[in-house]
């Protein structure tokens, strides 16, 4: 007879039967660790990126941040990802920050791209292709969309699948009915892309998580409609457009902000405000 390892009380999340001790969603430089223990295995997520916003059209939605784990040396600082500001400034959307603890290192997802292009999960620059370079205990950065990677990369107009999940891509039709592109499934998810168009614009949904799922989107007639929704992050549901700070309603032109835990943010819609990043988290196990 099969076992699922969902309701098998011998498997467990935890790494190696360790005990999640401490979560930090804020820098600190006064970890403390019991005395004794030398060693412990951290969790790291990097912050999502912002949305991206466009005078005309879709803006696409942020890159999740990165994801890395692995043991380290006990240390009494962290640095915890701040979330980055999505705005109504048309351009490229605000890549999320790192986070780090002792040697674990997570990069944040690239910013939304104002072209029909994703933007990449754990990316250290906004170019839509570039993955980070400390994902996963060091897997190498995946080039080219639709590849499944721990920090999946960006470039193609639907968020690729990973770990951390590369964004959808706005939509540049500004006329007709239109759907923008969709967030990456994963455990960590890019945001929405954005569709800005005088007729009915429905932003795409950010990626839907492991534990969390990305927010809903509300579509609609005219300009003042088509917000992508922010990304699932480990620790929380994306945002519904609308959202850019984390309100529950709003201008539904603008981007939902991406989960806590690195989700990325939506893409807003002709001169709407783009959603922001997700902070970053770290976990320590021992």
């Amino acid at each position: 007879m099969s076992v699922s390892i969902y309701n098998n009380s011998s498997f467990t999340d935890s790494p190696y039967g360790l005990k999640l001790q401490q979560t930090f969603t804020a820098s600190s430089s006064s970890v403390v660790i019991p005395t004794g223990i030398n060693r412990v295995y951290a969790v790291v997520i990097g912050g999502g990126g912002a949305g991206s916003t466009t005078t005309t059209g879709g803006g696409g939605g942020g890159g999740a941040g990165g994801y890395s784990a692995g043991w380290t040396y006990a240390s009494t600082s962290v640095t915890v990802a701040t979330a980055v500001a999505g705005t109504s400034t048309a351009g490229a959307g605000a890549t999320g920050n790192s986070s780090i603890y002792g040697m674990v290192m997570a990069g944040g997802g690239a910013g939304g791209s104002t072209t029909v292009s994703s933007a990449a999960a754990g990316a250290t620059t906004v170019t839509t292709s570039a993955t980070s370079t400390a994902s996963y205990t060091g897997a190498p950065g995946i080039v080219g969309g639709q590849q499944i990677g721990y920090a999946s990369s960006g470039g193609s107009f639907v968020g690729a699948p990973g770990v951390s999940t590369s964004s959808g891509a706005g939509s540049s039709t500004v006329t007709g009915t239109v759907t923008a592109q969709p967030g990456g499934r994963g455990l960590i998810c890019g945001g929405g892309g954005a569709a800005g168009t005088s007729g009915t614009g429905t932003g795409g949904k950010g990626g839907d998580g492991d534990f969390y799922n990305g927010g809903t989107v509300t579509g609609g007639l005219g300009l003042t409609f088509g917000g992508g929704s922010g990304g699932a992050g480990i620790s929380s549901n994306g945002y519904p457009n609308g959202s850019p700070a984390g309100t529950a309603t709003g201008v539904l032109n603008n981007g939902g902000q991406g989960g806590d835990g690195g989700g990325g943010g939506g893409g807003a819609s002709t001169g709407g405000t783009a959603g922001s990043g997700g902070r970053g988290e770290v976990r320590l196990y021992y």
